[in-house]
Order: C-alpha cells, then structure tokens, then sequence
C-alpha cells in the first residue's frame, strides 16, 4: 500500500492524468455537439469540401456519414481517455488526430479558406487563429499522454470495459439519429425558441460599426486589376470578375445579420412586414427543394390548408431557383407562397429539410423537423387557444435530466457493479485465506 501512495503523488502520474482528462474533456464536449447536430457538422465538412474544390468529387451522402462518424469516435475517445481504459488505443489515436489536425488548423489560419473550424459547431465559436494554438495545447498533452500511457489510472476493469464501451457506442448512434430526425436537442444557434428577431437585427444606438474595404476585381484586354470603390474606373470596358470584403475595424456585430424574406412574385422585401405582424405566421423553411424531403407534405399542405381557414399567414422561404420551385410544386400540390432567403440563413435557422418555424411578432414560438409537423389532431382549434400555438418549452434541465438517466446513470450502474464485483473477489480470497490457514 505504501508503494501505490508513492506513485500517486509522483509528478509524472500527476502531470499524465491532468493532460488525460484535458484531451477526454475536449473531445467529450467536441463529440456531443457534434452528436446533437449531426446536419451542422455536415455543413460544414461540405464547406470544407467547397473551399479545396472538391464538392462534385465527393457523394453527397458521404459528409452526412462522415459527420455522425466524427461525432461518435470523438465522444468514445474522450469516454476511453476519462475512464482509462484501452490506453494502447486511445494515446495513439489522440496523437494521431493532434498530428494531422494542429498543421491542418496552422493551413486554416493562413490561408482563411473558411472562416471558422466548426470543431465545437455553434456551440462555441472560435477563430483559426484560436483553434490553432488550442490545438496546439492539446498536441502537447497528446504526447504527453502517448509518452506516459503506463501512467493513465483506469477507473474501470477489463471485464466492464465492452459494457461501458458497447453502451456509449449505441447511445451516440442512437442520439445522432434522434436530432437528425427530429431536431438537435440543444440549440446553440441565434434562431433558437423565444429568439425575438427584431431584437437580434437590431443595433443599439451609438454602437460601434464595422468597416469594411470591398476590392473589386475587373479584366480588360486580358488584364486583372483591383479597384477600390475610390478609384473604381469608369472605363465600361473593364469587366467584373469578382469581389472581396475584408474586415478592417471590428464594431458591433448583432446576433442575426443575414436574415431577409423577399417576395419571388414580386421582388418585394417583405422582411419586416412578418417579423411586425402581430398574428401567427408560419414559415416553411427549405433551404434547397431539389433535395428536400416530401415524405411527410400532407402533413406540410394540411398546415397551409388550416392556415387558410383560420386567417394565419403561410410562407416557404427556400434559396432555390424558379424552376425548382415549380417542380416542388408540380410535385407536391403547393398552393403557399415562395420568397427568397439566403441560403445559409435557412440552414441556421432549422437542421430539417424541409422544417416548420411559427412566428409571433417576430418571436420564434416553435420549429418543428418534416418528421414532426403537427398533424390535423393537434390543429383543432385557433392558435391562440391550442398547445401549438404556445411558446415551446426549450427544456435544457429536462433534457440535461433525460440524458443523466440514459447515459449517466447506466454507466455508474456499471462502476458500481465493478465495485462490488471487486468487494465479493476480495471477500471471497479472505475467507479462503482463512480457511487455509484453519486448516
């Protein structure tokens, strides 16, 4: 026993466990925000894919998978380094991932090819810059832990080790499934429930403004120059080729920025004539009709249908082109009416392809997935007077609760059983210890 105290309080035992549980803590908290919007994750695998030209080489369902992947091998490794087991395993494939993503992040900062990482999604954003150097501290601690594995303390044994891992590796799939059906569980995102957009657009007076320097680059008789709005030729000749905006001063930035609604019929912004109505209105948000999902459009078309009966207004916003929205309608018997969004903005504002947001007063009241769309029963009344038409309970402390039982508590069952598996191992040798010397 005096032998185990001494290595407890060695600093190399010290110094490998701390660096243990800095890697299992963010890889636990990059995995589960990963696991809860496994459609984030894959919108921003397809950026990275856009940025390097390389989105028609890649199947479209491949960032999805690669998406739901990274977030289950992420949380499991962040389980493996907390508990200590598999250390073989789990320092090798640390060090693995700090290898190749600390230069990868080192290209990011530089050359700013997308604008953040995405390696904690919306749930904490962070520069290039600030990702590379915290990559940088987690290579360190990699090594570290790599060099030290021997060091790791287990909190489990082997005979519970596939219990703990065969469970985690269920709950995660289970979990990516669930948000992806329905909606993330947590919303970390300026459109989540009881957001007042208004409010978010807005700036408060005497805030600072950003300035921006936009560089306009023209060609004429084969030759590319850039232009500033001062200097900008006259000459038509000059043709335009492209565009870039760069920050030169930060001000303030409101929460929401890019959010528009314009009419497709007649090119009018209807932006705050919905967000000041001081009735219900229900936006339908498909950010690409191509690939949305028409499974549930009865559903879709039943809502317009009581909208209509009850006096409610009903919009699909999507970024897609005339034609397509056509062939949505053609396809589905659309009757509502179609405005122009920013792309981009659609896919913040709902993971769900389509999805259902109600509005009051520019206050988002609720959203719903096309997997969860109130049906006929739900809507047996005005909105006023119903379940849907209140504002939804975020419930983050249920949630925490529900996940606390589903996951949590299995696992200290299984800590527990360890224990007292050991208590009747040692119980048992004691009593035969005595019985031998009895005899």
């Amino acid at each position: 026993m005096g032998q185990v105290i001494e290595v407890k309080i060695t600093k190399k035992l010290i110094i490998v466990n701390v660096c243990r549980f800095l890697l299992s803590f963010t890889f636990l908290f990059s995995g589960f925000v990963k696991a809860i919007d496994p459609l984030g994750t894959q919108y921003k695998i397809e950026d990275y894919l856009e940025a390097f030209g390389m989105a028609g080489a890649v199947p479209g369902f491949v960032p999805l998978l690669l998406a739901v992947a990274l977030g289950i091998f992420e949380f499991m490794l962040g389980v493996f380094l907390f508990f200590g087991f598999r250390r073989i395993i789990s320092s090798v494939a640390a060090l693995l991932m700090m290898v190749v993503m600390t230069p990868f992040t080192l290209y990011l900062a530089i050359a700013n090819p997308v604008s953040d990482c995405g390696c904690f999604g919306d749930a904490l954003v962070l520069t290039n810059w600030e990702t590379f150097w915290k990559n940088v501290a987690l290579l360190v601690a990699s090594v570290v832990v790599f060099i030290w594995k021997k060091e790791i303390l287990a909190f489990l044994s082997w005979r519970t080790r596939w219990m703990a891992s065969f469970y985690t590796f269920v709950f995660m799939l289970f979990l990516s499934f669930y948000c992806l059906y329905a909606l993330p569980i947590f919303d970390f995102r300026p459109y989540k429930i009881g957001t007042d957009i208004n409010e978010a657009m807005s700036i408060p007076e005497g805030a600072e403004q950003p300035v921006y320097a936009t560089t306009f680059i023209l060609e004429k008789d084969g030759v590319r120059r850039e232009f500033t709005l001062d200097d900008y030729p006259s000459d038509t000749l000059w043709k335009f080729v492209d565009s870039k905006t760069e920050l030169v001063k930060e001000g303030y930035e409101p929460l929401i920025r890019d959010f528009f609604i314009e009419d497709i019929k007649t090119g009018d912004d209807l932006t705050q004539d919905i967000l000041s109505d001081t009735s219900y209105v229900f936006l339908l948000i498909a950010y690409d009709l191509h690939n949305a999902d028409d499974g549930n459009i009865d559903l879709i078309n039943g809502v317009y249908d009581y909208c209509v009966e009850n006096g409610y207004r009903f919009y699909c916003l999507t970024a897609s082109s005339d034609d397509e929205i056509l062939r949505w309608q053609d396809n589905t018997g659309a009757e509502y009416d179609f405005c122009r969004a920013d792309d981009i903005a659609l896919k913040t504002i709902i993971r769900s392809n389509p999805g259902l947001m109600l509005l009051k007063r520019g206050v988002i009241y609720n959203k719903w997935s096309h997997n969860t769309i109130p049906s006929e029963s739900e809507l047996c009344g005005r909105l006023e007077d119903i379940p849907v038409g209140q504002m939804a309970d975020n419930g983050r402390w249920q949630t925490w609760v529900d996940l606390c039982v589903w996951y949590v508590l299995p696992l200290c069952l299984v800590v527990v059983i360890e224990v007292a598996m050991f208590s009747y191992r040692r119980k048992r040798n004691n009593h035969k210890q005595q019985t031998i010397k009895k005899d």
